[in-house]
């Protein structure tokens, strides 16, 4: 999914946050944000995806500020927030895959861009897909060997644990996880600090601080495993801006919540609506 007009807009916004987040030293984020503008002026352009502006954005933050993982407190805040919400939903974890899929998707609610109370009320609402390609890729899962689960925020782990539980009953499922920090992605260091690989099959990384994953800096592992995959789950908008772009195959359910207008359009679905769509 190529970038559009209104999209500079949010990365600019993003840069702010980024910055905001890596150091409270004033000088020194009036140094990164003017850099920063600077480079999104020069690396912006709606033949490229957003992501692939975002990423060197965020390398330009934490290059210089010195904040490896300038969003670790958004990470932290948001498991909190899941805890919180698993407890007010206040029901077993579902078995069946309709449900599962259900369950997964309202973590995609969680938003570093949206106040914690709008969150909790997103988290906690009815759940319908405007496309719905599930009966379809149920009937994919029956023959399926190989099963790639490629995971998004970090508070979106609890929720992810069912619906990866119930796809292993099915096939062997790798749970795919970010290299290194961008933005509230999971890595493979936060499953280990955050104490939430338990309930985790085998975990992976894409090898790439990109926002989705751009598979011109993906690992070569990632790159053999997707391929591999007879089917892939991806969650979130920044796969969908990503693997969009690659031709369609049949395989991947992009399971997100469209939260712009840009990504709504593009699936052709109204703002802030669920998807689980078969690409």
């Amino acid at each position: 999914m190529k970038a559009r007009e209104e999209c500079r807009g949010c990365l600019a916004r993003l840069l702010h946050q980024a910055t905001e987040l890596a150091t409270d030293q004033p000088r020194l984020r009036g140094t990164v944000e003017r850099k920063g503008l600077s480079l999104l002026d020069r690396e912006f352009s709606t033949n490229r995806t957003s992501i692939a502006v975002a990423t060197p954005l965020h390398r330009l933050v934490r290059s210089l500020t010195g904040n490896a993982d300038p969003y670790f407190r958004i990470k932290q805040a948001e498991l909190e927030t899941a805890a919180h919400v698993l407890r007010d939903l206040g029901h077993e974890s579902p078995t069946d895959l309709r449900g599962c899929l259900v369950h997964a998707v309202r973590g995609n609610n969680i938003d570093f861009f949206k106040d914690p109370k709008t969150v909790l009320k997103d988290m906690t609402s009815p759940v319908e897909f405007v496309v719905d390609d599930v009966a379809s890729f149920q009937k994919k899962l029956a023959s399926a060997t190989s099963i790639l689960y490629l995971a998004d925020n970090a508070g979106e782990v609890p929720f992810d644990i069912p619906l990866v539980s119930l796809l292993g009953t099915l096939a062997p499922v790798t749970y795919v996880v970010k290299g290194s920090p961008v933005q509230d992605d999971i890595t493979l260091a936060d499953l280990e600090r955050f104490e939430l690989r338990r309930g985790l099959p085998r975990v992976i990384s894409t090898g790439t601080d990109t926002p989705g994953v751009d598979m011109d800096m993906a690992s070569s592992e990632f790159k053999v495993e997707f391929e591999r995959a007879d089917l892939v789950l991806a969650k979130g908008m920044g796969y969908w801006e990503t693997l969009s772009e690659l031709p369609a195959q049949g395989k991947v359910l992009h399971l997100l919540k469209a939260k712009c207008q840009p990504v709504a359009d593009s699936l052709g679905v109204p703002v802030n609506t669920y998807v689980a769509r078969l690409w």
